[in-house]
């Protein structure tokens, strides 16, 4: 068992998460996140009034990304391009369950 368990559920698409509860949640230091924002890696990413806000799409992508990087050794700049084909394949997983061809 993981020294530090951390709750995981199914966000509702129109709650948002601040960086720093977006850190918490994937358990890396918020300057790790901005950095992330600066190159363009959370085009799900929203400003609003000088607060970002994020996702349940960047929660995930955020999450992958750091296995990858932690776990692969992986430059963020492959960590994110990883993290677009994992999208891609749940996006084409997803239709096809919608057409009954799963």
């Amino acid at each position: 068992m993981r020294e530090r368990d951390i709750l995981e559920g199914q966000l509702l698409e129109e709650a948002w998460l601040t960086l720093d509860q977006l850190a918490a949640a994937c358990s890396v230091d918020p300057d790790w996140l901005l950095r992330r924002l600066e190159e363009g890696f959370f085009p799900q990413a929203r400003s609003v009034a000088g607060v970002w806000r994020f996702s349940g799409a960047a929660l995930v992508r955020a999450r992958r990304m750091h296995r990858l990087e932690r776990d692969f050794d992986a430059v963020p700049e492959m960590a994110a391009l990883v993290a677009d084909l994992l999208e891609e394949m749940d996006a084409l997983r997803a239709r096809l369950r919608r057409a009954g061809l799963d």
